[in-house]
């Protein structure tokens, strides 16, 4: 009887690597394109202005609303958030605050239901007050 004789292999315990590069690359395309595409939006930081901060321990930010038929509400310090303002009544308090403090928090919160051009409108509106800084306010 012939015995047919196998050749034993020998065991190669090295790890293919090329693959791992592949997807690695490929993952890394991916990040440099989306990127950019998830850091578009609304400009939020405005430009500085010339005044001096005064020194205050009120922390509590001004917070401008906007209700589902886009009416404005301001909230400054205890006001009464319950009557709706006028744009130019928007300004002119948001102007006499920051005229003051002008690293004052700003901070926009409207409704869900809300045409969205009332908002970027308010953020005009506080950017040309001389915001430095707008926040959005969520649930």
């Amino acid at each position: 009887m012939l015995r047919r004789t196998r050749k034993k292999r020998k065991l190669n315990a090295e790890i293919n690597v090329v693959p791992y590069i592949d997807v690695t690359m490929v993952l890394l395309i991916i990040f440099m394109v989306t990127a950019p595409m998830l850091t578009q939006g609304v400009d939020v930081d405005l430009p500085k202005t010339s005044a001096e901060p005064v020194d205050t321990q009120d922390d509590e930010p001004m917070i401008v609303t906007v209700d589902r038929d886009g009416a404005y509400y301001i909230n400054v310090g205890g006001d009464d958030e319950t009557v709706p303002v006028s744009s130019d009544e928007i300004a002119t308090r948001v102007q006499k605050v920051l005229s003051v403090k002008p690293d004052k928090l700003l901070l926009v919160r409207g409704d869900k239901s809300v045409n969205y051009d009332s908002v970027i409108q308010l953020m005009v509106l506080l950017k040309s007050a001389g915001a430095s800084s707008v926040g959005l306010v969520t649930e």
